[in-house]
Formats: C-alpha cells, sequence, structure tokens
C-alpha cells in the first residue's frame, strides 16, 4: 500500500506505533514516525525499558533512524509525527535535528495522568543551578577551554 500525504494518516501511525510495541512490551505507549515528501522515513517507538537505555523515546528513536536513512544530522525539510507532546529531552534532540513541523497526539497532561510525569525536569530548569535536586559543580574551566578555543580555529569543522 503506498504511504499517503495525509496529516492523519501520518499521526496514526505514530499512535499505532505507540500502542503495538507497548503491546509487545517494548515499553511505554509512545510512537513517532518522519514524513519527508509524503513518505515515511522512520518509525520510532518509546524502547526504555526494553533496551535499559533511557533515551530511548519514539522521538529520538525515530530522529536516529530518519538521520541515518537521509545520511544528515538534520532534518530539514521533514515533519515529525509524534503520539504525545515531546518531553523535554525530546524536544531538544527535535530542535537540534531542526524538521519543518512537529504534529501531537497526546498532551504532557495526559501523559502525567498515567505517570509519566515531566513536570519536576520543567521545574528544574527553572531554578538556579545551586538549588536544583542533581548537585553539579563546574571546575577546571580554563581547560575544558583548550577544545572550544580550538574548534573556534579548526578549518575542516562541520557547523552545526
Amino acid at each position: 500500500m503506498a504511504e499517503t500525504s495525509s496529516k492523519e494518516y501520518f499521526m496514526r501511525e505514530a499512535i499505532k506505533l505507540s500502542i503495538e510495541k507497548m503491546r509487545e512490551g517494548k515499553g511505554g505507549p509512545f510512537g513517532a514516525v518522519v514524513v519527508k515528501d509524503g513518505q515515511i522515513i522512520a518509525r520510532g517507538f518509546n524502547n526504555v525499558t526494553s533496551s535499559n537505555d533511557p533515551t530511548a523515546h519514539a522521538e529520538v528513536d525515530a530522529i536516529r533512524k530518519a538521520c541515518q536513512a537521509l545520511g544528515t544530522f538534520q532534518l530539514t525539510g521533514c515533519e515529525l509525527y509524534t503520539s504525545c507532546e515531546p518531553c523535554p529531552m525530546c524536544l531538544g534532540a527535535i530542535y537540534w535535528a531542526r524538521p519543518d513541523k512537529v504534529y501531537y497526539g497526546n498532551t504532557k497532561a495526559d501523559a502525567a495522568a498515567i505517570g509519566f510525569d515531566d513536570a519536576f525536569i520543567y521545574e528544574e530548569l527553572d531554578l538556579p543551578l545551586h538549588s536544583r535536586s542533581l548537585p553539579m559543580e563546574q571546575f577546571l574551566r580554563e581547560e575544558a577551554l583548550e577544545g572550544f578555543k580550538e574548534w573556534e580555529k579548526h578549518e575542516g569543522k562541520t557547523e552545526y
């Protein structure tokens, strides 16, 4: 069956993935597809618990697969359809990947209502570093800056 360019079709594919993979025991009920030129180029699903990888969210999985398929680290010209509003980690990955648009089904409030509550991360981001629940300490900045200084002068760098 040829894939259509219907927004509803793509969102239903993301939703279908979220349900199928959750039923298979892969992870939470989250699915995502990346679309380019009216075709699905990658499908992703939450496989955090089955892969023991806390970064294996549906959007990140789909982005990784799409970038591999396209041979690029950016998804300009693509759209992302995801069964749920992206969490802070996925949102960061989406911004780095630079798709043209994101469509989502469930909201972060819907996710929180079934135990996927990312509100504490949003709250932590608003706090000064010294007030966050995860201690963070800066040290050896001058040594770390050496890599940045070299990057600035590096002629073979790929901008992103």
